[in-house]
């Protein structure tokens, strides 16, 4: 028969990335890729325990429905470490536990846009956060990144010439796909213009506990004195992205129509996951764990960076990123950076052209991602030197 599908789901193609990831499936091929947090960062025996001891002590609470807003518990040590580590949790705030902070960026687009209005986003922003945008309907009007945030004045301009513009969205601790810090200047400027326009900020700190080099600087959230931050989180980077826990913080009014947005979508997050995740900050010595996770990715960034300045040859300029789990690179030639993926892909490289992190991902760009968590210490020698002697060689095709 003829399918007829929504013309929500109809416009979302899939996403390049995920194309690309099935090619970097093939084991002889060099994952630079892919978004995931490194292996060796997963506390495998910790989790192993605390599953047991779940499952023998508490079954039935592990395996019931559980409510909406998360696990009491749980949903108290955010609270405690949003107030206490990244200032975003306010004396109005409320907190629900999500489904991976994913789920974040859906709840929010159904709790604040109608079919048509618009969401401001950094460009290129995370994939992710930009097609669940679109599912809803929303239009996504994208802002240039420059090296300490987002263009103000193209901000600015972006907000007035759009369609009922709703909330700002951006990742201002080690950019995905960037690896960009925003300035804490330039933190207070976008919350200025939110509060100018009357707008909301989605500030998504999925790589918050992931800084490995130079000073921390506060959230957007922590400047936030009229309730017009939401705040989304993750234990993805922190933990396991399989657990599929995350959060979000902010204003009480808007975390509550987030709550029945949440009942429609899946009733309520895994109880299983959350006791995990609960008993992993109970339990787990965090400022080990946190340090084991950075001198992973600072050793990891810097092989991959030192080989890039000893090889690439001037072909590609590239961040430096001080956390996270990714490096921004930008064709010196202007050329196509899709053209480039595939000269890559057939030296058995993978890596992830700039158009997919745009809302119109038609447009020719010379940019592309590398990600230096997922590949090992041989691959990342390996893969970067291939890297720059496919981008010599194409520089002068």
């Amino acid at each position: 028969m003829d399918y007829n599908f929504s013309k929500k789901i109809s416009g979302i193609r899939p996403s390049a990335i995920r194309e690309i990831l099935k090619l970097s499936s093939d084991p002889s091929v060099i994952p630079f890729s892919a978004g995931n947090p490194s292996s060796d960062s997963f506390p495998f025996e910790d989790l192993k325990r605390y599953s047991e001891e779940i499952l023998s002590n508490t079954p039935t609470l592990a395996l019931q429905y559980g409510v909406t807003e998360g696990y009491l518990p749980l949903r108290n040590v955010f609270k405690d470490r949003c107030k206490e580590i990244y200032g975003a949790f306010g004396e109005n705030d409320e907190l629900i536990v999500t489904t991976g902070a994913q789920q974040v960026f859906d709840l929010l687009t159904k709790t604040l846009c109608d079919e048509g209005d618009t969401v401001i986003s950094e460009g290129p922003a995370f994939v992710g956060a930009l097609t669940s945008f679109k599912s809803n309907g929303a239009n996504v009007v994208q802002v240039d990144v420059k090296e300490d945030g987002m263009d103000i004045d193209e901000l600015t301009k972006a907000i007035e010439t759009s369609n009922n513009p709703r909330f700002i969205y951006c990742i201002p601790n080690f950019q995905n796909p960037t690896g960009l810090t925003t300035s804490a200047a330039k933190r207070r400027e976008i919350l200025e213009v939110a509060k100018k326009y009357d707008l909301m900020v989605l500030e998504d700190n999925a790589y918050a506990d992931l800084r490995f080099s130079g000073e921390e600087v506060p959230s957007i959230k922590s400047f936030d004195t009229d309730g017009r931050v939401v705040y989304a989180g993750s234990m993805s980077k922190l933990l396991s992205p399989g657990l599929r826990v995350g959060f979000a913080s902010g204003p009480s009014d808007v975390i509550a129509k987030m709550t029945v947005a949440k009942q429609v979508s899946d009733v309520h997050t895994a109880m299983f996951n959350q006791m995990i995740c609960h008993m992993f900050f109970t339990k787990t010595d965090l400022t080990e764990h946190i340090s084991k996770i950075r001198k992973i990715y600072r050793e990891k960034a810097k092989l991959m960076l030192d080989i890039l300045d000893k090889e690439s040859g001037g072909t590609f300029r590239y961040t430096r990123p001080e956390g996270g789990l990714f490096i921004w690179c930008n064709l010196t030639n202007n050329s196509d950076a899709m053209d480039f993926t595939k000269e890559v892909i057939k030296e058995k490289v993978a890596i992830v052209p700039g158009n997919a992190f745009y809302a119109d991902d038609s447009v020719v760009r010379n940019s592309f991602r590398l990600n230096f968590s997922s590949p090992t210490e041989e691959q990342i020698t390996v893969g970067t030197e291939i890297l720059c002697r496919t981008a010599k060689s194409y520089s002068k095709s």
